[in-house]
């Protein structure tokens, strides 16, 4: 299995009736130095501006981002190419960047070359711990931006730490 760290920012809650605007990936190794970003063309002519905020975009800069469809064909070439094996999604708020992510992949390409199934990483880190009210963010080295690379990138270190350090049985 190959485990793909995904973070996506988005103008709204729901995909099709608002967009997602960048994601960002990272290959779960050793080096974590293969990664992917992606800015969208919104989908629609709705979004909720505090939502798009947190992005650190404007409308106007969304509107001149690339066709999602190339973005998503572009993102599953490369899942091809870092993954020997099937790819694994996890993220840290699976539920979300899940629906994201299989929307677009499934809108845009037909297929998501990550199946039907998610990890969370939260739940994960919870369950290793077997403490439903611990959170595993303070594992992260890379500091929680909202550029989706680094979030990711972030998120793919604390799964590391959890491997390394708390003794995870996790093939990477």
């Amino acid at each position: 299995m190959a485990y793909i760290m995904v973070d996506i920012e988005s103008d709204g809650p729901i995909p099709g009736d608002y967009s997602m605007i960048s994601f960002g990936a990272v290959l779960v190794d050793q080096e974590l130095n293969k990664t992917f970003y992606g800015k969208l063309r919104p989908v629609s002519d709705r979004f909720i501006p505090e939502a798009l905020v947190v992005s650190g975009h404007s409308r106007e800069e969304t509107l001149a981002f690339e066709d999602p469809k190339i973005v998503m064909e572009n993102f599953a070439k490369w899942i091809r190419e870092v993954c020997k094996d099937q790819p694994v999604f996890i993220s840290d708020n699976n539920g979300f960047d899940w629906m994201f992510v299989c929307w677009y992949f499934h809108h845009f390409t037909g297929k998501n070359p990550f199946g039907f199934s998610s990890q969370n990483l939260g739940s994960l880190y919870k369950g290793l711990l077997q403490d439903t009210f611990k959170n595993f963010k303070h594992l992260r080295k890379t500091k929680h931006t909202h550029h989706p690379v680094d979030d990711a990138k972030g998120n793919a270190e604390a799964l590391l730490t959890m491997k390394n350090e708390y003794g995870l049985k996790i093939k990477l």
